[in-house]
Formats: C-alpha cells, sequence, structure tokens
C-alpha cells in the first residue's frame, strides 16, 4: 500500500491513505494509457489523485512540494473512481497538513504546471468534521461535468490542517470571470452552501509570488 512520508525527514510518521495493501494498486502504472474495463461507464476525462503531506514548520517551496507529492493513480471509468474511492481514507480521518488533489491526467497539481499557470481557484473554508462529505460532492460535480464551462477546470483539492479544512477547485483561466462566477455559483449549489458562506478566489500567479495557497486572497459573499 502506498505508504507516504517526506523523503527528507525520517522522523516523519507513515501516513497510509488506502485501508487494505492490495487496494490502491489500481492503475498506479504511469507508463501505461488507462481505459474504461468493457461494459463500464467512462468518464469525459482521466483523473489522477495525488496526495501529499508536510511538516509545518518547514518552510514551503517549489522543490520540497514537488518531493512531498504522489501520485496514488489514474481513473478512466465511473466504476474504477468508485472502487479505488471505496478503499481510500476519508480526508477527515487524515492526520496533520495533509492534502488530497483530484486532476485530469496529464495536469500536476502545480501552479507552475501549464494548464494551471494562468488559472486560479476557489477557496471554501470549513470547520472541522465537514470535510469528507463536501470532498465527496465536489469530486462528484467535477466527475459528472456539472461545472458546464468546457475544459476550464483542472481539478479539485482537499487541504487538512489544524484549525480548519479547506477545499479548492482549480481552473484554468484566472481573467475569465464569466467562467470563475459560473465555478462559484455551481459550488454553492453542489455543495448546498449557506447563502453568506465566505468564498474567497486567488490566482495561482498570486500564490507563487506570496508563496501560499490560501492567504491575501479575493474575497466574495
Amino acid at each position: 500500500s502506498p505508504q507516504f512520508k517526506h523523503d527528507d525527514d525520517p522522523e516523519d510518521q507513515d501516513e497510509t491513505v488506502c485501508n487494505r495493501e492490495e487496494d490502491c494498486s489500481i492503475n498506479n502504472n504511469r507508463r501505461k494509457t488507462v481505459s474504461p474495463a468493457v461494459g463500464e461507464h467512462p468518464l469525459q476525462y482521466n483523473y489522477t489523485l495525488w496526495y501529499s503531506r508536510r511538516t509545518p514548520s518547514r518552510p514551503a517551496n517549489t522543490q520540497s512540494y514537488e518531493q512531498n507529492i504522489r501520485q496514488i493513480g489514474t481513473v478512466a471509468s465511473v466504476e474504477q473512481f468508485w472502487k479505488f474511492y471505496s478503499h481510500l481514507v476519508r480526508p477527515g480521518d487524515l492526520t496533520g497538513h495533509s492534502d488530497f488533489h483530484l486532476f485530469k491526467e496529464g495536469i500536476k497539481p502545480m501552479w507552475e504546471d501549464e494548464a494551471n499557470k494562468n488559472g486560479g481557484k476557489w477557496i471554501i473554508r470549513l470547520r472541522k468534521g465537514l470535510a469528507s462529505r463536501f470532498w465527496e460532492n465536489i469530486i462528484l460535480a467535477m466527475l459528472g461535468e456539472q461545472f458546464m464551462v468546457g475544459e476550464e477546470i483542472c481539478g479539485v483539492v482537499v487541504s487538512i490542517r489544524f484549525q480548519e479544512d479547506i477545499l479548492s477547485i482549480w481552473n484554468k483561466t484566472a481573467s475569465d470571470q464569466v467562467t470563475t462566477s459560473r465555478i462559484r455559483d455551481t459550488l454553492r449549489r453542489v455543495l448546498n452552501l449557506p447563502p453568506n458562506t465566505i468564498m474567497e478566489y486567488k490566482t495561482h500567479n498570486d500564490s507563487l509570488k506570496d508563496n501560499s495557497s490560501f492567504r491575501n486572497t479575493k474575497i466574495t459573499l
């Protein structure tokens, strides 16, 4: 089972993200093209799940982030997704400073990736205890193509932190306000967010400038 730890931190505890030994071995051969089996329902895009974890006291930088992110596997059909997902640890059961990233195959969950560099993300801060349900809902909305913004969606992230958990959805073109507004409105609907929920948007360019994912955001109600 993929157990992940910092390459440079022998004191870090291993974090197991799969519930049984054999279950996360699905489709994690990166050289092989993943495709739906006969009779399965294909997704519009293949999606790859990534996992990352870091020690908050360590300064974050692109190199250390790239070392700490692990590709877990890729799915191409509804059936492959559910088989895979059913064996994953729920985000609410992860500890420490951990993230799950589900992105279209070929897009790395990094600000500098070609598909992300002109983009940004909507951020929703959640109180503890909500992450698992909201993560499932945002994934199903993305896989089910509910955002209706063409190829703009890159992926979704759930970030487990000490005081709060954070859900974010990345899109390709930060300057396209019609698209970002539609994503915001769809999020409100599919997550059934209360009307007063604060939503924040941050461009990846701003993240690169201040080296942070969630600080200095533009807030909208």
